[in-house]
């Protein structure tokens, strides 16, 4: 069969001639003798039944066909290494696919700059092998979601880590919580809205009268969780944050949004903060992750040494032994939660939105 064929090996022989223009020079390459490498790409032909090589020329000049399995060859080729490198990472401890869910309401400006210090990491290589490529071959994976559906992403298996949950009762077994810190929110509207002139605090009475804007939860399977919509009110609901904040920079409607990603809209006047009887606590968020019960294999215990991360983007972590180390996680996820560790990142995680606006992920 023509795959029994299409070996590394034959692969890589193709590349040496075309790279080399010939056969005699990929023969003095490879250490082979040129009749040897002229019958294994006779081989090859007979079994794809197509000319790779125009051989009316002095040089090995590719076809069509060759050029097509050349570069074929070639991504197999990479591929192939970058299988052998992740399976090499996984028996080190680096997990294949990290996901994280991230509430929406939290700054995705840090969130991507926590994501280019993770892939800026260089991890050590396996002993005997060759040094890894730029980051640690973890697949980051993001997920956006809002109020229960991060809690319902972590819980449901669709996340390894889920930053911006909201509790009220104790986590189950087999996922650790940590808190994030407390967000304040604001009732704001546009200059020209009708309820912009108010000076007293706004009563239910004269706000459901005035359309609401709101964020819809993405829970699926989980109760979604209303906040602060009156019965009878009309609802104008928008699917992220961001899309709630133009609907009120519109005027389309009223509602909270939390003081950090609504502050430089206030202070140059694009929304008016408004005094309502039905004020909102602040949010409390806390992040959580599920941990490994002993069973599951996470890697070679020895890799699990602070040292095996290494790089300057380490370091914001805390650097302090909590609990956070004593769960057998993958060290990508270990890396996530160092950061998390470190007051700086969470505080940026709840107040720094200002900057770039930046499409959803």
């Amino acid at each position: 069969m023509p795959r029994n064929l299409l070996t590394p090996d034959a692969l890589t022989m193709m590349d040496v001639i075309a790279r080399t223009g010939s056969f005699a020079a990929a023969a003095r390459e490879m250490g082979k003798v040129p009749s040897a490498l002229t019958y294994s790409v006779r081989q090859l032909e007979d079994a794809l039944d197509v000319l790779l090589f125009d051989r009316r020329s002095g040089q090995a000049k590719l076809t069509a066909a060759g050029i097509e399995l050349l570069h074929e060859g070639r991504r197999l080729l990479e591929q192939l290494d970058a299988v052998a490198n992740r399976v090499k990472r996984v028996a080190t401890g680096w997990e294949t696919q990290l996901t994280v869910a991230i509430d929406d309401a939290l700054s995705r400006l840090t969130v991507f700059e926590l994501c280019e210090d993770f892939y800026a990491l260089r991890p050590p290589a396996p002993t005997g092998a060759v040094s890894a490529a730029r980051g640690p071959g973890t697949r980051l994976r993001l997920r956006t979601e809002v109020l229960a559906g991060t809690w319902e992403a972590l819980i449901g298996g669709q996340a390894d880590l889920a930053i911006g949950v909201t509790l009220d009762h104790a986590p189950p077994a087999g996922v650790k919580v940590e808190p994030l810190g407390t967000m304040e929110f604001v009732f704001v509207v546009a200059p020209h809205h009708p309820l912009a002139p108010f000076e007293d605090a706004i009563t239910d009475t004269v706000l459901v009268r005035h359309r609401a804007v709101a964020v819809a939860d993405s829970a699926h399977r989980l109760a979604p969780v209303t906040v602060n919509l009156l019965p009878g009110q009309d609802v104008f609901t928008v699917p992220t944050m961001q899309a709630k904040l133009e609907a009120l920079l519109r005027c389309l409607g009223c509602g909270f949004l939390p003081e950090p990603i609504a502050r430089e809209h206030i202070a140059a006047g694009r929304l008016v903060v408004k005094t309502v009887e039905r004020s909102r606590a602040p949010a409390t968020f806390s992040y959580a992750w599920r941990v490994p019960s002993a069973r599951q294999p996470i890697g070679d215990p020895r890799a699990m040494d602070a040292g095996m991360i290494g790089g300057s983007a380490v370091a914001g972590s805390s650097g302090k032994k909590g609990s956070n180390r004593s769960a057998p996680v993958g060290l990508a996820l270990r890396w996530w939660l160092d950061r998390l560790a470190n007051p700086e990142t969470r505080l940026a995680l709840l107040e720094r939105h200002a900057g770039r606006r930046m499409l959803g992920f």
